[in-house]
């Protein structure tokens, strides 16, 4: 499926974005248009780090797709570059969202919002706030800082989390300042100095890097962390939410996942695999993008699926 590249304002700068109108004669369109997915990466993730392959089976389904970089990561503009700001993501999604409504043959009432680990979390904010959701899909998500650094505790100890915190907080008193920031790599194995040193983490996020994707992220993104809070408002989402957890994820604690899900009341999948396993080339991928096209099919289609398109999807 052929994808275009388009850029969109966020708050002055220049977001980039691929849009796949998905494939025509889709079940999912009506007289108003077509759902169109709205996807961005996790922590420090960049658009062609292994979103593509989701992206290409929703437009091959005949939904378009309007996947994009949050501002100063892969191609788009914005400093200063590889700073995480929560916030700044959320309006990031939030712009994303106009701009996929303005795409020709999308039907603006219908926005599903996907996410991806940090971005699984961005998605529920955003979507607990509007109207025009009709769906959201949530895999892996990471739903509460303070619950996910409990849950690294044991694989990096008291030691390495002070001195994280310590560092932290340099880097954001100098960006405050206008002086350089401390960066720090995104993943590292076991013992190293990075954001993610899980065991298997370098291995599984290099296999996913795309060529815009750099291994280094703002020091100070330990101290966004620990007050995010994505299952806060959860309750107060009116679409149907699709949420994926892995069993044995070391990156986002899926005990918490599973409260905000029951918070959400989400139909919840459950895949017995750590966090990286449900991309393209992992054993999870194909029932976890299977499960997403069956919950939207239902959701979406209904009745006019006909039976045929709902076991296609199943």
């Amino acid at each position: 499926m052929n994808k275009q590249n388009v850029t969109f304002d966020s708050h002055g700068t220049d977001c980039d974005a691929w849009f796949f109108p998905g494939a025509e004669g889709s079940p999912f369109d009506t007289a108003d248009g077509r759902p169109v997915v709205v996807m961005a990466h996790g922590f420090a993730g960049t658009k062609d780090s292994g979103l593509a392959p989701y992206a290409r089976r929703f437009a091959d389904a005949g939904i378009a797709v309007l996947a994009f970089d949050y501002r100063g990561f892969g191609l788009s503009g914005g400093q200063p570059r590889q700073r995480i700001s929560m916030k700044g993501q959320a309006d990031d999604y939030r712009a994303a969202i106009r701009a996929a409504q303005r795409q020709p043959g999308v039907d603006p009432q219908r926005v599903i919002l996907w996410g991806i680990s940090q971005s699984g979390g961005h998605a529920l904010i955003v979507a607990a706030e509007r109207t025009d959701i009709c769906a959201v899909i949530t895999m892996v998500p990471l739903v509460n800082g303070l619950a996910a650094g409990v849950h690294h505790y044991p694989q990096v100890g008291a030691a390495a989390m002070a001195r994280s915190t310590v560092v932290g907080i340099g880097s954001a008193l100098a960006g405050r300042a206008g002086r350089p920031a401390t960066m720090m790599p995104v993943v590292g194995r076991p013992g190293e100095r990075a954001a993610l040193t899980s065991p298997g983490f370098y291995d599984d996020y290099l296999a996913i890097a795309g060529p815009s994707w750099r291994n280094e992220v703002d020091a100070s993104v330990g101290l966004e962390l620990g007050g995010f809070r994505a299952d806060k408002d959860a309750d107060k989402i009116s679409a149907p939410v699709l949420m994926q957890i892995a069993d044995f994820d070391q990156g986002a604690p899926p005990q918490a996942a599973a409260k905000a899900a029951f918070k959400a009341r989400a139909e919840v999948r459950h895949y017995p695999c750590d966090h990286f396993d449900v991309f393209e080339g992992k054993e999870w991928f194909e029932p976890a993008v299977t499960h997403q096209l069956s919950f939207l099919t239902r959701h979406l289609v209904g009745d006019r699926a006909g039976s045929g398109s709902a076991a296609a999807a199943r």
